[in-house]
C-alpha cells in the first residue's frame, strides 16, 4: 500500500451541503464529459484526480473546508461521472429500432435502480477489496495524495499551495483550447479528420485497405491517460485490422479460397468493383467490427479467469475478519458502513423498481403474456449476476485502476447470457423472435451494466476514504448521491447526442455524422444476432482464435521480458474494433504523454510534472467533449447540419493543412508550458 501524508486532526466537517452541490455540479460537467467520449471512441476517463483539484480550489475561499470534506466533492463527482458509462449499452435500444429517443424518466430509472445497487453491492464488499485485501488501488491512492497535500487543514509547504492553484488553471487553460479547437473544426477552419484508402496491387491479394488520422484533443488526452502500454497494443490491433483482415477480405482469390473451403462469405464479393472507400469501409464496419468483437470478448473472459482466483481470497479471509468482529471486536469509527438493514432496504426498494420497470416494458408487447417469468427471471439474472459482476469489477478496479478496468468485456458476457436466456423463453412460451426480446434483453443487461460501473468506481473512492480517514457511511451517501446527480443527466445529453449526430447503425442525425459508440453498437448486434439466429458466429469465432493467440503472445512477451514488455489482449480488442481515425490519435497520445514523461525524468519537478500531464489531458477531454454537447444542442435547436460554419463548404481554405500545423504547434505549445509551470511550482 502507498502511503500519504497524515491526515490532519481538525474538525471533523464532512457530509456538507455545500460539498454536495459542488460534487453533483461537478458531476454534470464530467458524465456530460464521459458520454461524448464514451460515444466518440468507446473510453471513459476517472474524474477523481481533477474533481478533487477543482474541490480544493473552490472550498478554499470558504471557512472551515477540510479534507472530508473534500472527499465528499471527489466522490459525488467521480461516481457521477462513472454513470456515463451506461451509453456502452443505454443506446443499443435506440440502434435495433425499440426507442426513437431516450425517454427520461425510464432511462433515469434504468441509472438510477442499477446505480444504487451498485452502491449497496459494493458495501458488504468494501473490507475484503478495500480493508483486506491488499490492492494497490491505482487511481484511489494518487486521489488521497492529492487531497492530502492540497486540503486547508494540513500542514502544507509554500509548493504544495502552488501546486494546487496552478493545477486549476492547468484544467481550464487544457479545456479552453480543447473546446477553442473543437470549435474551429465545426467552423470548418480546420478538419477534424482525414483518411485515405488504396486498391492493393495483384500481387497483394488485390484488396483493399485505408489508414484514418483524427485530430481531435479529446483522443490526444485520452491517449495521454491511457499509457504506452495500452496504447501500443491499440497500435496492435489496428494493424491486424487494416493491415491483415481488411485486405484479406476484400481479396477476392482470398474471398473465393474462404467460401470454398470454410464456408465463410464476405460483402466484398458484391463490392469487387466498388472504390477503395466503399470497399473497405463496408468490410471493416460488417466484418471485421466482427472479428473484433471476438477478440474482445475473449480477452475479457480470459480477464475475468484470471482474476477469480485473487478474488475468492479475498472474499474468504474477509468473512473470516467479519465473523471475528461480530463475536465482540469494536468497530472504529472509520470502518463504519451504512448499517446492514439500510443496506438490505435500499436494495429491496432498487429491486421492486426494477421489477416494476420490467413489467411496465412488457405490457403491449408479444412479451406480456410471459411478463411474469421474465420479471422473476430478471430480478434473479440481476440479483446474481449483478453481485458478481459488482465482486469482479470492483477487485478489477482495485487491481489494474477504474480506468483500464474491462467492464465493457463485461456488458458483453451479460449480453450473451442475457440473449440465450430470451432464446429459453421463446422456446418455452412457444412464440418467435420479435425485436422485443431484443429489447428486454437490452434493458435487463443496461441495469446489471449500470451495477458494474458504479461498483468498478464506488470501490476505487471508498479506498481513497480510507486512506484520509473518512467515514464509509458518510461516503456511501454521497455515492448514491452522485449516482443520482449523474442519472438525471444521461438521458438529455443522450438525446441531444443522438437527434444531432446519431450512433453507428441507428438513425441518421441532422450532422448525419454518427458516434461510433462502439461498445453499444457491439452489444446490440450480439444481442439481435443471438436472438434471430444470424450473427456471424463464423466471424466472432475467426477474432475468439486470434485473441487466443494474442493472450499467448502477451504471456511469452511478459515471461521472456520479466514484465517489460506487454500487451494487453483487450486493448488490443479495442483497437481492432474501433475507427482507424480514432485508434490512430490515441496511440499518439499514448507516445506523446510518454516522451512528456520521459523528458522530465529525474527532475526535481517530476513528480508534479506528471500530476500536470494528468490534469492537462483531462482539460483537454473536458473542452472538447462540452463542446460536442453544446454542438448538438445547437444542431438539434437551429435544425442546421453546421450552425458554426464559418468557411463555406467546398472551399479553396487549406483546412487539413491548417488542422494539422494548427495542432501539432499547441500540443507542443501545450506541453511546454505545463513544463513550466511545474518548474515554477517545484521552485
Amino acid at each position: 500500500m502507498t502511503d500519504t501524508p497524515a491526515v490532519p486532526r481538525t474538525k471533523r466537517v464532512e457530509l456538507t451541503i455545500r460539498a454536495l452541490i459542488l460534487g453533483c455540479l461537478l458531476a454534470v460537467i464530467f458524465t456530460a464529459a464521459n458520454t461524448y467520449l464514451g460515444l466518440k471512441v468507446g473510453l471513459t476517463f476517472a474524474s477523481a484526480i481533477p474533481a478533487a483539484v477543482i474541490s480544493m480550489a473552490i472550498l478554499r475561499a470558504f471557512r472551515g473546508s477540510t479534507i472530508w470534506e473534500n472527499m465528499t466533492v471527489q466522490t459525488v463527482a467521480s461516481v457521477g461521472g462513472a454513470m456515463s458509462s451506461i451509453i456502452f449499452v443505454l443506446p443499443g435500444l435506440v440502434m435495433v429500432g425499440w426507442w426513437m429517443d431516450f425517454p427520461f424518466w425510464e432511462s433515469v430509472a434504468i441509472c438510477v435502480l442499477g446505480g444504487v445497487l451498485g452502491v449497496t453491492f459494493s458495501i458488504p464488499l468494501r473490507r475484503a477489496l478495500v480493508v483486506n485485501a491488499n490492492l494497490p488501488y491505482p487511481e484511489g491512492v494518487a486521489a488521497a495524495e492529492v487531497l492530502t497535500v492540497g486540503s486547508p487543514g494540513v500542514d502544507q509547504s509554500e509548493e504544495a499551495v502552488r501546486e494546487n492553484k496552478a493545477g486549476l488553471g492547468v484544467v481550464i487553460v487544457g479545456a479552453i483550447v480543447s473546446a477553442l479547437f473543437a470549435f474551429l473544426i465545426s467552423a470548418r477552419a480546420f478538419a477534424g479528420e482525414t483518411a485515405k484508402f488504396i486498391k492493393l496491387p495483384a500481387f497483394l491479394g488485390g484488396g483493399a485497405t485505408g489508414v484514418g488520422f483524427g485530430m481531435q484533443f479529446a483522443l490526444l488526452g485520452a491517449g495521454h491517460l491511457i499509457g504506452l502500454t495500452v496504447g501500443l497494443a491499440q497500435l496492435f490491433g489496428l494493424i491486424l485490422a487494416w493491415c491483415i483482415a481488411v485486405p484479406l477480405l476484400t481479396s477476392p482469390d482470398v474471398v473465393a479460397w474462404l467460401g470454398s473451403h470454410f464456408g465463410i462469405h464476405s460483402l466484398a464479393a458484391t463490392l469487387a468493383s466498388a472504390p477503395a472507400e466503399e470497399l473497405a469501409s463496408k468490410v471493416w464496419r460488417n466484418e471485421v467490427r466482427f472479428m473484433g468483437a471476438g477478440v474482445i470478448g475473449v480477452a475479457a473472459i480470459w480477464t475475468l479467469i484470471k482474476l477469480m482466483g485473487p478474488l475468492v481470497g479475498g472474499l474468504t479471509s474477509a468473512l473470516a475478519a467479519q465473523r471475528r468482529r461480530s463475536e465482540g471486536e469494536v468497530l472504529d469509527r472509520t470502518e463504519q458502513d451504512i448499517p446492514i438493514g439500510i443496506v438490505g432496504g435500499l436494495s429491496i426498494i432498487a429491486l421492486v423498481g426494477i421489477a416494476t420497470v420490467l413489467a411496465l416494458f412488457t405490457q403491449g408487447t408479444p412479451l406480456a403474456a410471459s411478463a411474469p417469468i421474465l420479471v422473476i427471471g430478471g430480478l434473479v439474472y440481476v440479483i446474481v449476476i449483478g453481485f458478481a459482476v459488482a465482486a469482479i469489477c470492483g477487485y478489477m478496479a482495485g487491481l489494474i485502476g477504474s480506468s483500464n478496468s474491462p467492464v465493457s468485456g463485461v456488458g458483453i458476457i451479460a449480453i450473451v447470457v442475457a440473449s440465450l436466456l430470451m432464446l429459453v423463453v421463446m422456446a418455452v412460451a412457444g412464440v418467435p423472435a420479435d425485436p422485443s426480446f431484443v429489447a428486454f434483453a437490452l434493458m435487463v443487461t443496461a441495469v446489471v451494466f449500470a451495477v458494474a460501473v458504479i461498483a468498478n468506481d464506488n470501490l476505487q473512492d471508498l479506498k481513497t476514504g480510507q486512506l484520509v480517514e473518512a467515514t464509509p457511511w458518510r461516503q456511501q451517501v454521497a455515492l448514491i448521491v452522485g449516482v443520482v446527480a449523474g442519472a438525471l443527466v444521461i438521458p438529455f445529453i443522450l438525446s441531444q447526442l443522438n437527434g444531432a449526430f446519431g450512433f453507428e447503425g441507428g438513425p441518421k442525425g441532422i450532422a448525419d455524422a454518427p458516434l461510433a459508440a462502439p461498445q453499444a453498437t457491439l452489444i446490440s448486434a450480439l444481442a439481435k444476432g443471438v436472438i434471430s439466429g444470424e450473427l456471424r458466429w463464423d466471424l466472432i469465432g475467426i477474432g475468439a482464435v486470434i485473441g487466443v493467440v494474442i493472450i499467448v503472445l502477451d504471456a511469452v512477451l511478459e515471461k521472456s521480458t520479466k514484465g517489460k514488455i506487454k500487451l494487453p489482449p483487450l486493448a488490443v480488442g479495442i483497437g481492432f474494433y474501433l475507427p482507424a481515425a480514432v485508434t490512430t490519435m490515441l496511440v499518439v497520445g499514448a507516445v506523446v504523454g510518454w516522451f512528456y514523461d520521459k523528458a522530465i525524468a529525474g527532475t526535481k519537478y517530476a513528480d508534479v510534472g506528471r500530476r500536470m500531464g494528468v490534469l492537462l489531458a483531462s482539460g483537454l477531454i473536458v473542452g472538447e467533449s462540452l463542446f460536442g454537447v453544446l454542438l448538438a444542442g445547437v444542431i438539434v435547436g437551429t435544425g442546421k447540419e453546421s450552425p458554426f460554419g464559418l468557411i463555406p463548404e467546398g472551399s479553396a481554405w487549406p483546412a487539413m493543412l491548417a488542422g494539422v500545423v494548427a495542432f501539432a504547434v499547441l500540443s507542443l505549445g501545450l506541453y511546454s508550458w505545463i513544463k513550466r509551470v511545474s518548474v515554477k511550482v517545484a521552485g
